[in-house]
């Protein structure tokens, strides 16, 4: 791009060429008068021409030179609103470019904590001890797939006799649910008691709201259908609770089958960062790790302290550990805490699946910002972490307003900001889509896991990234302009799809 100049040296320029310009032409000797008057009108009318020509040519080049945005005549005239409108537009991408790179810091110093930090598991020695009453909910709708597998390996956990209490909540299932289960519990009554829920609000936080009124015990564990706890589980789930501070327990989720094809073994990396990098390095820096709904536990006078649990919500994990930070206790995650989860083997189920956690966590944004920044007694590292956390969906489509916005101002090169910004919002922009802070998160989880085979198909965690962002703006949006006329729309069981055969 050429360097401007001064407004001076145009106006300069065009004193001086207009200047130069004859205003009247001398009558040429040896000629009539009335031909020299009609000969003199005419060359006055084509300087005259050509005076206004010059004239153009040098605004012209002066609006060129200086620059409209520059223009003292413009200036004193005012923006107008299409120049105002670039300006907010200028403004927000600069917002967006920060809040990028917020995120994308916050990925590395996860991932260099993990590599490098003190890693705290203050409850990892906890192996003999006065273990109190548990109850353990599986959480089911139409599960006849997956149930008795989670039952059976409940039966075989080493947790002592007479001490846990397994209850299968089944809420109105209309397959073989019920009869596996009830078949299963004949077996053993002095340790398996059914609920079978028939009517109530749907849902599994009303589910659970009722099922929890039924117990008496002062802590319990909650698994989803799908999940297989190993046999040493329940134990490591709440040896946490004798810490009196502590609300809640969560353990680490992983794919029960990442061989069945790409995408699950991409889903088995992403699984891998957000419990072995996100989660742990949150436990060592005492902020807010995340409880995950299943594969956790629940102090029930934490619970009741809060509030209990709320059926009208869409994501009742996510509700309930900002319910619990904002109240006082404490969430452990327990990162040798294994249970084994089916994730999504096709890549519609995995579009729901993303959709629901969007507008669940995205309720939860709107719920909990308020009280979370306000509420006294929270430390400040604690606020931070928490309100990052809950605008993680929020980021995607920010994330394509700022590549939209971009390409506004792009051809608008008068009002384009530094190429510094720029550059920044390119890189970072590839970092939330297929951010090197994020794969650097992911292959750290490998090598913490010591599987770095999986690192080969790193790569095409692009593509699933690009998928996620699609998505989640997606959802975004339509609840943005839908849920204001949907205040009173019944909440129904939405789960994954199951792919195991049915137990005989």
């Amino acid at each position: 791009m050429q360097a401007r100049q001064p407004v001076a040296h145009a106006d300069t320029v065009h004193q001086a060429a207009l200047a130069a310009l004859p205003l009247d032409a001398p009558p040429t000797q040896g000629a009539s008068a009335p031909s020299v008057h009609v000969k003199g009108a005419e060359e006055s009318k084509d300087l005259r021409r050509t005076q206004q020509l010059i004239k153009e040519q040098i605004e012209e080049a002066r609006l060129r030179t200086v620059g409209k945005e520059d223009d003292p005549l413009l200036l004193r005239q005012g923006p107008g609103p299409g120049v105002w409108v670039l300006r907010v537009l200028t403004l927000m991408l600069y917002g967006i470019v920060l809040l990028i790179m917020i995120y994308a810091v916050r990925h590395m110093v996860f991932t260099l904590n993990r590599l490098f930090g003190h890693q705290r598991h203050p409850y990892l020695d906890i192996e003999t001890a006065e273990w109190p009453a548990v109850t353990v909910f599986i959480a089911a709708h139409n599960e006849e797939a997956v149930i008795a597998d989670a039952m059976e390996a409940l039966l075989d956990s080493d947790y002592p006799a007479g001490r846990m209490i397994i209850m299968p909540v089944n809420d109105r299932s209309t397959d073989g649910t019920r009869d596996i289960i009830d078949r299963i519990a004949a077996s053993r009554p002095d340790v398996i008691r059914p609920f079978h829920r028939t009517e109530g609000k749907p849902g599994k936080a009303a589910a659970l709201k009722d099922a929890t009124a039924l117990i008496d015990t002062e802590l319990f564990i909650v698994f989803d259908a799908d999940y297989v706890p190993g046999r040493g589980l329940i134990k490591q789930l709440l040896a946490p609770f004798f810490d009196p501070e502590v609300g809640a327990v969560m353990g680490r989720v992983v794919p029960l089958n990442p061989g069945a094809n790409l995408l699950t073994r991409m889903l088995d990396m992403e699984r891998a960062g957000g419990y072995q990098v996100d989660q742990q390095a949150r436990m060592n820096m005492k902020l807010v790790p995340q409880y995950g709904g299943t594969v956790g536990g629940i102090r029930v006078a934490a619970l009741n302290s809060v509030g209990g649990w709320h059926d009208d919500v869409l994501a009742e994990d996510t509700d309930l550990t900002y319910r619990l930070l904002i109240g006082g206790w404490l969430t452990a995650y327990t990162n040798r805490s294994e249970c084994y989860e089916e994730v999504p083997e096709s890549w519609p189920v995995r579009i729901r699946q993303l959709m629901r956690w969007t507008r669940g966590h995205n309720q939860a944004l709107a719920r909990h910002v308020g009280r979370l920044l306000t509420t006294r007694g929270i430390p400040q590292r604690e606020k931070v972490d928490g309100l990052l956390l809950l605008g993680t969906y929020a980021m995607s489509p920010l994330l394509m307003l700022g590549w939209a916005v971009t390409l506004v101002l792009f051809f608008f090169d008068s009002m384009l900001p530094s190429p510094g910004i720029l550059l920044v919002m390119a890189l970072v922009c590839y970092s939330a889509m297929g951010n090197f802070a994020a794969f650097f998160e992911i292959g750290v989880a490998c090598y913490l896991d010591g599987s770095g085979r999986r690192l080969r198909i790193l790569p095409f965690a692009i593509f699933g990234f690009l998928v996620s962002l699609v998505t989640i703006a997606r959802a975004t949006l339509a609840q943005s302009l839908l849920e204001p006329f949907q205040k009173n729309k019944a909440l129904h069981w939405d789960k994954t799809k199951r792919y195991r055969g049915q137990a005989a």
